[in-house]
């Protein structure tokens, strides 16, 4: 789309984000380089982008293009802008008068552009002793007049740097936003620092501004840049909280370009060493915010543990009375883990499925108000329900018939800065958190949650740790669990039981490391249909055409991975074909090769707190609009989010779907492929979490080998963390 520009004068800001630099204003339009604009000549209209110090004296030029927002309507969205400096006599005086320079009023703004003219400005900059000759102006006046326009300036001439090196506007309001002043000597002293500093700012982009500016390939700074680059990237992509030295030095050629030696190394690591970037101990080398998170997890469940619990005498009745009242009956493990939930100060309940969790998490908050004598709203305020996924939290919601959120809503994330705003300096006052799914945690989310609540704030973690863990380093529940220095109920005897007894019969076999063969097409519950790669798909439709009427919630299929020929891509677009065919009555729009239509299942990417729908919430297209402008609208769960072209990247068709998607979620009944070609996508966690999805009807097509191969690869589960050593034998 070619850009239009808008000329006029910034009139307010409706929203301003300081760190980054992007705003929301009003802009009232004098000229415009469009005919599809020329509506808004001599009105104001609203803009967006990344922006410094706008004021209302200057006149400005923005390029870009009109938009239309979901929520707000039509705006200017901003790729770039420029200020036009004051050229007529006239605007030089009012821009001189204008407030920015302290002393000077209108006469003695009239006298230097008498005397100046049009170049006032440059002279004041470049020959500011000049104006000592014009009567009435005073050193004291020169000063003010050469210092504040020069800061003025210097804005604009950083600005203007960074993009002529490489950075783009939106970049470079970003880094000028953030060091101001400093900028430039930034840049030039040390242009790595962006990378630690500013989340946009990634390092392969500084890396090559910098080689384009000179640096050398082994220069130090460089060195170091990449080696905490390596360090993130490596344990983000295996989930390790740590790296060997022979490893960092192994990936560090292909890196910087070029091989060094060892002693550059080690100075290297001494120096982010000395300078608290990285850790070192016992050959271990830590990100310095990976070593705190786990110290700081271990630290303070420590601590919670070695709490005295809560005494309540009235304590086994309540939970006799809760029976009676939920017409259940709790087991023996059931009930110790209701039971030290309202006891103990930190509780870990493990269990795999039909053991009741969803059952326990009802009992312990209707336990706590009983016996603390709390309304529900009271209630509310003292536990915050918590879970790591949007789909995971509408279960606590309608299982406890409480409010639950995602960790990320609780602790208020900004998406821009990704930070969060409970955190160590504005905790939150929650009393009890209750976290279910937690095998999905990583460590530094389960972290940045224990420096949002108080440090005596009780913690009770509820979840599944032979499921898939977190998809961030760490695997913080199973070392928890696996360092038997914590309280742990683990919930083993089976509580859901019927037809759904041999999908959990398989579960539990596939944690055991082995297969039954004989569970198979015994009952209904579970189908095991053989066949080979090619014919994978068309057992799928025909499946599924059994199934084409049933709620788009409660059936689902499931696979590994998105590419190949039983890639969930291409599942998806035969799918589409039974569950929502072409019709004269559904608008459709091809986005990149994928068609999208009225009626589709879709699953949502990313999160998006500001429109209630995060990462792996489902929903359906009910409306596609494309004359004159393009928009979805998608409707989750009665929550209907409308899209531009700008976000249609957030979601995609979901008549299939991975499994590490699926996890936090349950559907009635579950479709899954199993065949070689997933080759290492076959693994035991992803089988078990998948097979686990299903709560009735559970059918696997494929061949049994690669289920067996799946079941025996336990190789996956490896990940380096210290977090179970050091509950073990201490943080040294």
């Amino acid at each position: 789309m070619e850009e239009v520009s808008i000329k006029g004068k910034y009139t307010r800001t409706i929203f301003q984000n300081n760190s980054t630099g992007y705003t929301i204003g009003l802009f009232k339009v004098h000229d415009t380089s469009s005919e599809a604009l020329s509506d808004y000549l001599n009105r104001t209209i609203t803009f967006t982008g990344y922006f410094h110090d706008l004021n209302e004296i200057d006149t400005y030029i923005m390029y870009g293009n009109l938009v239309s927002h979901e929520k707000y309507g039509e705006q200017f969205s901003v790729t770039k802008y420029e200020r036009c400096k004051p050229e007529e006599k006239n605007s030089i005086i009012e821009f001189l008068t204008s407030g920015l320079f302290k002393g000077i009023g209108e006469k003695k703004a009239k006298a230097i552009v008498d005397v100046l003219g049009s170049d006032t400005l440059k002279i004041i900059l470049e020959q500011p002793d000049n104006l000592i000759l014009i009567p009435g102006i005073t050193k004291t006046n020169v000063d003010v007049l050469h210092k504040t326009l020069k800061n003025y300036e210097s804005s604009y001439e950083a600005i203007l740097k960074l993009e002529s090196i490489g950075f783009s506007t939106k970049d470079s309001m970003i880094i000028y936003n953030k060091y101001k002043a400093k900028t430039l000597d930034i840049i030039d002293i040390d242009i790595y620092k962006l990378v630690d500093d500013l989340i946009d700012i990634s390092f392969k982009k500084v890396d090559m501004i910098a080689l384009n500016m000179g640096i050398k390939k082994d220069d130090l700074i460089r060195v170091k840049a990449s080696i905490t680059y390596i360090m993130d990237e490596v344990c983000n992509a295996y989930g390790h909280s740590y790296l060997f030295y022979d490893e960092i030095f192994g990936y560090l050629s292909r890196v910087l370009g070029i091989n060094i030696d060892y002693e550059l190394f080690d100075k290297a690591l001494v120096d982010l060493d000395v300078n608290n970037k990285i850790v070192i101990k016992n050959d271990r080398y830590y990100l310095k915010d990976m070593y705190d998170a786990e110290t700081l997890i271990v630290k303070r469940f420590r601590l919670l543990s070695k709490n005295e619990g809560r005494v309540n005498k009235k304590i086994d009745l309540v939970i006799n009375d809760l029976e009676d009242f939920y017409g259940i009956k709790y087991n023996d493990e059931q009930k110790e883990a209701i039971k030290n939930s309202y006891l103990k100060d930190f509780l870990i309940i493990t269990g795999g499925p039909g053991t009741g969790k969803t059952t326990i998490m009802k009992g312990i908050t209707e336990l706590i108000r009983q016996l603390d004598k709390l309304s529900y709203e009271k209630l509310q305020q003292k536990i915050a329900l918590l879970a790591p996924t949007g789909r995971a939290a509408k279960r606590m919601t309608e299982s406890t018939g409480l409010r639950a959120s995602t960790i990320h809503r609780f602790l208020k994330w900004q998406k821009e800065t990704n930070k969060f705003q409970v955190n160590e300096r504005n905790k939150s006052d929650v009393e009890i958190v209750i976290i279910d799914e937690a095998s999905m945690i990583d460590t530094y989310l389960l972290a940045s949650l224990l420096k949002g609540i108080s440090a005596n704030c009780r913690v009770i973690m509820v979840g599944d740790d032979h499921q898939l863990p977190s998809v961030g380093p760490g695997q913080v529940l199973h070392d928890l669990i696996d360092s038997e220095k914590l309280p742990v109920i683990k919930l083993e005897q089976l509580y859901r039981q019927g037809k759904d007894s041999n999908i959990i019969s398989l579960a539990y076999d596939i944690r055991n490391g082995s297969i039954d063969e004989g569970l198979f097409n015994e009952e209904e519950d579970l189908t095991f249909i053989k066949c080979d790669p090619i014919s994978v798909i068309n057992n799928v439709m025909d499946i599924c055409n059994t199934y084409k009427d049933y709620s788009y919630k409660d059936f689902q299929v499931l696979a590994p991975m998105y590419k190949g020929l039983v890639g969930i891509d291409e599942i998806n677009k035969n799918l589409q074909d039974i569950f929502n065919p072409k019709s004269k009555n559904k608008k459709e729009i091809k986005i990149g090769e994928v068609i999208f239509r009225e009626g589709d299942k879709v699953i949502q990417l990313t999160n998006m707190p500001d429109d209630n729908v995060y990462n792996g919430d489902i929903g359906i297209i009910s409306r596609i609009s494309t004359n004159p402008k393009k928009e979805i609208e998608i409707d989750f769960d009665n929550n209907t989010v409308r899209y531009t072209p700008a976000n249609f990247i957030n979601f995609r068709l979901a008549y299939a779907i991975s499994i590490h998607k699926a996890q936090g979620s349950e559907f009635d009944i579950v479709v899954m492929p199993m065949v070689k070609n997933y080759n290492k996508m076959l693994y035991r966690k992803l089988v078990y979490t998948g097979v686990t999805r299903s709560k009735k009807k559970l059918f696997i097509i494929g061949d049994l080998d690669s289920l067996k191969i799946a079941v025996n690869n336990t190789s996956t589960d490896i990940r380096r963390t210290t977090v179970k050593d050091y509950l073990i034998n201490g943080i040294k």
